[in-house]
């Protein structure tokens, strides 16, 4: 299984905040951002992790590639118009097993994440498996719900003041790039966008519901983070 992670968005609003470092290269727990979810990957025994990075903040390909890593890692450099285009330029090394997918922003106990891949793994239900939490710290969170049986069945709007927000890592059968073209003649321009798609869609998406997870959009997440990571003694 390969790792994925999408982090060629610019980190307006953390800019907009004064911070001046590339989302990816912040340090959160001792680590950048990126770092973190390498390493994860890696103590997760990984085969390898695709990543895309945009072209306007060289500092972060830079630390990539002058980094020696415990795991392969296939770089991409470009700037993309949406998170969904990010991921989609992640097909080609994507396209032959499943993956976990993490966007560079999630902060996540590892534990969470074996808890979640070894659960997702086991279901091997439709296109995907999204991890959830019930923790809601974010003015636009992804909001999800779910039947009994644990299948999607609203995401974005639709699934809003539900219990569960996704988590920021999510596992994927490469059926999903089946709806690239679809995606992209409806026009959707947002992950959240073609997570709704695949989940109308005859593939269907399933949620496991887990710990709490902080993303880092602002500057006093970082604190959030921070703070966390103490809680849960991994920093």
């Amino acid at each position: 299984m390969k790792a994925a992670i999408i982090s060629a968005g610019i980190g307006e609003r953390l800019a907009l905040g004064g911070v001046d470092t590339p989302k990816p290269l912040l340090r959160v727990g001792g680590s950048p951002l990126i770092a973190r979810i390498i390493n994860a990957a890696a103590k997760l025994e990984m085969s390898s992790v695709a990543c895309i990075v945009n072209d306007v903040q060289p500092a972060v390909a830079k630390f990539l590639q002058s980094t020696a890593w415990p795991i392969p890692l296939e770089l991409k450099i470009k700037t993309t118009p949406s998170s969904m285009e990010s991921l989609f330029c992640l097909e080609p090394f994507l396209r032959q097993e499943s993956f976990l997918l993490f966007t560079v922003d999630a902060v996540f106990a590892f534990s969470a994440l074996q808890e979640f891949l070894s659960q997702a793994a086991i279901l091997n239900r439709g296109a995907g498996v999204l991890a959830l939490t019930d923790y809601i710290d974010d003015e636009k969170p992804l909001w999800v719900r779910l039947d009994e049986q644990g299948k999607i069945t609203a995401i974005g709007e639709a699934a809003r003041g539900s219990r569960y927000v996704t988590a920021g890592f999510y596992y994927f059968t490469p059926d999903i790039f089946s709806l690239m073209d679809t995606a992209r003649n409806q026009r959707l321009n947002a992950l959240r966008q073609f997570l709704g798609l695949l989940a109308s869609s005859g593939h269907g998406l399933y949620g496991l519901p887990g710990p709490k997870a902080v993303d880092v959009d602002y500057p006093e997440d970082i604190q959030k983070a921070e703070e966390f990571l103490r809680e849960i003694n991994d920093i």
